[in-house]
């Protein structure tokens, strides 16, 4: 658990497919995206995506607030092998650790349920000594994704490390 947690406001995690999920599960969701990646980032973009169908969604409630939210595009949708993408923290709940854990259950999940075949991220470059501690490995040259700097990382299959707190 992060330590800056209460007592008690362990992150509770869910896994769904996009119909799981009911409409104030959805608007809830896509908000707090919208939130964070086209009005805090000032990147206009179309967030909701067809992409969004054929992904399992992660969302992580703290004391029954959203807190942070991830999303695992199924393999041969985007790229050969599944990936992690839309990585987000609602404000209120930034620095307390919760990226690191939603990032550890994203890929526990994604190898649960993908066995074998690693995980690709598009990971946006201010990030990538994150993501490197949890086990991905950059390949290719840094490029622009909607005006902000990405780089292409990889964690190949067996690779993934129990925590980035090493």
């Amino acid at each position: 658990m992060p330590e800056d947690l209460a007592p008690g406001a362990a992150p509770v995690f869910r896994w769904a497919r996009l119909e799981e999920l009911s409409g104030p599960e959805v608007h809830a969701l896509l908000s707090a995206r919208e939130r964070v990646f086209v009005v805090e980032q000032a990147c206009a973009y179309q967030d909701a995506d067809d992409l969004d169908p054929v992904s399992w969604h992660l969302v992580m409630h703290v004391d029954g607030a959203l807190a942070a939210c991830a999303r695992v595009v199924d393999p041969g949708k985007k790229y050969e092998e599944p990936s992690i993408g839309r990585v987000m923290t609602v404000a209120e709940f930034r620095g307390r650790g919760l990226g690191d854990a939603l990032m550890r259950e994203a890929i526990a999940g994604t190898c649960s349920r993908f066995p074998g075949q690693g995980i690709r991220i598009s990971a946006q470059a201010y990030l990538l000594g994150f993501y490197n501690a949890l086990g991905f490995e950059a390949e290719g040259e840094p490029y622009l994704e909607d005006g902000i700097p990405h780089v292409g990382m990889r964690l190949a299959p067996g690779q993934a490390r129990a925590s980035s707190q090493a």
